[in-house]
């Protein structure tokens, strides 16, 4: 799969540099260009499309000088634009948010946010393109499983987004996602709760719960003795 190339619509100098420097730090990303408006972001889209060069993810700030965010993207789907969009906005109010989602704003980013952050939104977007674009699309099936379908779009939702049960802690939480992230194998209950210095039976409920969210696949690992245990590993291997 190639680099998925990026534009980066931000009207404050600073903060679209930053942007701009961020995806380049991200593998799989490439930084096609910056605008700082909305009619050169509509230009600049026509443009590398009439190129053959078509952008595939815009960061686009909701609160431009010359056009709101929602206008754009209601722009560039009236003239066939498909790329995918995130909002990064400091704009916090529900509506705005469900009208984003309303046209196709796959993600949101309130501002201010960390690199971090930034990251893991870029890399489960990724995983999203991955998992839509599987051996079925590219050996020219259009159908996929429900299943399929279910995790590429579970890989957009980050942990963060969904409400933590009650008894797990965010900073547990972080632990137990960097620890199998680190990992070049699955991982199981038992070795989180070994590695982690926690019961066997809380490394299971963080671990199923980073399932439900997307971020570890789940599969059943088989060949030990007793009952078969569920093994994870981090979807982005």
């Amino acid at each position: 799969m190639s680099d998925i190339r990026v534009l980066v619509v931000e009207d404050e100098a600073i903060a679209s540099a930053a942007h701009a420097a961020y995806v380049g730090r991200v593998p799989g990303f490439e930084l096609a260009g910056t605008a700082p408006d909305g009619q050169s972001a509509l230009r600049l889209l026509n443009e590398f499309s009439a190129a053959g060069k078509p952008v595939e993810l815009v960061l686009l700030d909701m609160n431009l000088p010359d056009l709101h965010g929602l206008d754009i993207a209601r722009r560039m789907r009236s003239a066939g634009i498909l790329a995918d969009i995130i909002a990064i906005t400091a704009v916090r109010e529900l509506a705005i948010v469900r009208s984003a989602v309303a046209i196709g704003v796959v993600q949101y980013l309130i501002k201010p946010f960390t690199f971090a952050t930034f990251a893991d939104k870029l890399e489960s977007y990724r995983q999203f393109r991955q998992q839509l674009a599987g051996p079925g699309t590219a050996s020219g099936k259009s159908a996929t499983s429900q299943s399929e379908v279910d995790q590429a779009f579970a890989s957009l939702r980050a942990p963060s987004e969904l409400p933590l049960p009650k008894g797990l802690s965010a900073s547990t939480l972080g632990s137990v996602q960097d620890f199998v992230r680190q990992q070049h194998d699955a991982v199981s209950a038992t070795e989180v709760m070994d590695a982690l210095g926690m019961s066997r039976v809380t490394a299971r409920r963080y671990l199923e719960y980073l399932a439900d969210a997307g971020t570890v696949s789940r599969t059943a690992r088989y060949g030990t003795p007793g009952r078969p245990e569920n093994e994870y590993r981090w979807s982005g291997r």
